[in-house]
């Protein structure tokens, strides 16, 4: 099959284009150090599945679109696999070019600044006792919103309790934020921290029906890994921890399907070949190319014009209950506005992910584009120096993106709108931080408080190359 597909792969230009951009990302990976190293690397890997490997399917299966299997697009199928993804692909070619051309620009461009040598909050007591209180409080509102049936699904528009589904929030803050900066005096108590947090996440995954928590978690270890050290068992820890979220989701989810459902499934997946099918179900949860299809369709500057989209990025900070008229919720616009435009949507409400590329196009042409992409570099960016702030607002925030993919899947709108979200999450956090410090500072024992601890700890090394540990840190 492969010898087959490889005339057309080598014909299409845009996927031609698309791996150089995404190869470019991992010299600028390896060229960098420390989270950002670890968030490029995520980034070519998730962009990889949308814009490589489900169009790689499709030119060499050809398969008919069929109810049910949203990796078949019967609008490419009409047109024809290779012509429609050649040009759905084009605008995404250049973007992802612009983007990892201004992302080794800045990798070169810092190479000659210091780098930071650790997280100064790495295992401070006040911070991880704070993600353990917003954990905890999290989680019980996952199991109330599991019991009375409102926990939702992937792509639902509105949440069936919208105050229990912003109260299941922090533990995702709280459960990212202990895998990356608990600090346990013994590997062992670190193990057992991360296998606790990592089920959670999995079964959090499994009741959402949502990818997002569960490689949240396997991000979230890589980020540790950037800040303690790497060594092979690491790399190998971090591998198995992906594909084992993503294969104990599809089982658990199996469970839950009834027989008629599994047998529907099962029909579906039976039109691809044997080789293919263990990889399906991953493939239908990195559908970016659906959103480049979108875009493709209704053409450039078809969309918001820029005086709006500025308005609406705007208004994403501010919570909903203080505005008078409704936000823009960028996914579900999407899904009527732009994918309505070439597929019946009328009866179908959801939310989508929009993409950079695509959103940008739509937007602002090949002018949109680089705006995108512009934006998405520099969220990346800051997010990569936020874990290395000594303050907690900066912290927390670099938290909670580790856990919602806007930079992998989202566009400016979509982006702003979480990072609102999580606002109000981080000004709760910020107060249970007062709380448990004054806790502390009154019950807790001497010499612990908040800065002493950072203050008494060596400043440490400089960020290693790879499958070097760092200190004692690179052991855990």
């Amino acid at each position: 099959m492969l010898t087959r597909a490889l005339p057309l792969i080598l014909s299409n230009t845009a996927l031609l284009v698309i791996v150089a951009a995404l190869a470019t990302m991992l010299v600028a990976a390896l060229l960098t150090h420390g989270v950002l190293r670890v968030l490029l690397v995520a980034q070519a890997v998730y962009w990889a599945m949308s814009y490589i490997a489900r169009p790689l399917v499709l030119l060499t299966v050809r398969p008919e679109p069929r109810f049910g299997d949203n990796i078949a697009d019967p609008r490419l199928a009409e047109i024809g696999y290779d012509v429609g993804i050649e040009a759905a692909l084009r605008p995404v070619a250049f973007g992802l070019t612009v983007y990892a051309l201004i992302l080794l620009g800045y990798v070169l461009w810092s190479r000659r600044r210091p780098r930071p040598a650790r997280a100064p909050l790495a295992g401070d007591p006040d911070l991880l006792g704070t993600l353990w209180v917003l954990y905890l409080l999290g989680t019980g509102a996952r199991l109330l919103s599991v019991a009375t049936g409102a926990a939702g699904n992937a792509g639902d528009v509105q949440s069936a309790s919208p105050v229990l589904s912003l109260l299941t929030m922090p533990a995702t803050l709280g459960a990212v934020g202990v895998i990356v900066f608990v600090r346990p005096p013994r590997q062992s108590g670190t193990l057992a921290v991360l296998g606790v947090l990592i089920a959670g996440e999995l079964w959090w995954t499994t009741a959402t029906e949502s990818k997002t928590p569960i490689l949240g978690a396997a991000l979230a270890v890589a980020v540790r890994f950037a800040l303690t050290g790497w060594t092979r068992a690491k790399v190998a820890g971090i591998g198995a921890v992906s594909v084992a979220g993503i294969a104990g989701f599809d089982w658990l989810q199996s469970l839950k399907t009834s027989p008629h459902l599994r047998a529907e499934a099962a029909a579906v997946d039976g039109a691809y070949p044997e080789a293919v099918r263990p990889f399906l179900s991953l493939l239908r949860r990195f559908d970016l190319l659906e959103a480049a299809t979108d875009a493709y369709y209704v053409g450039p500057s078809s969309w918001l014009g820029p005086g709006e989209v500025v308005a609406h990025l705007a208004r994403s900070a501010i919570p909903a209950q203080l505005l008078a008229e409704e936000k823009l919720h960028a996914g579900t616009a999407w899904a009527a506005e732009v994918r309505g435009a070439s597929v019946d949507m009328s009866q179908v409400s959801v939310s989508l992910a929009e993409g950079n590329v695509s959103e940008g196009y739509v937007i602002g042409g090949w002018t949109g584009v680089v705006v995108g992409v512009a934006f998405t570099a520099v969220v990346l960016v800051g997010w990569a120096r936020t874990l290395y702030s000594r303050h907690l607002v900066p912290v927390l925030f670099g938290i909670a993106l580790i856990e919602v993919p806007v930079v992998f899947e989202r566009g400016m709108l979509g982006s702003a709108e979480t990072l609102g979200k999580y606002l109000q999450v981080v000004m709760l956090a910020w107060l249970v931080r007062l709380l448990v410090g004054h806790w502390r500072r009154t019950h807790g024992p001497p010499g612990q408080r908040y800065g002493e601890r950072d203050r008494e700890l060596p400043a440490g090394p400089r960020a290693a190359p790879a499958g070097v540990s760092v200190g004692s840190e690179g052991r855990q």
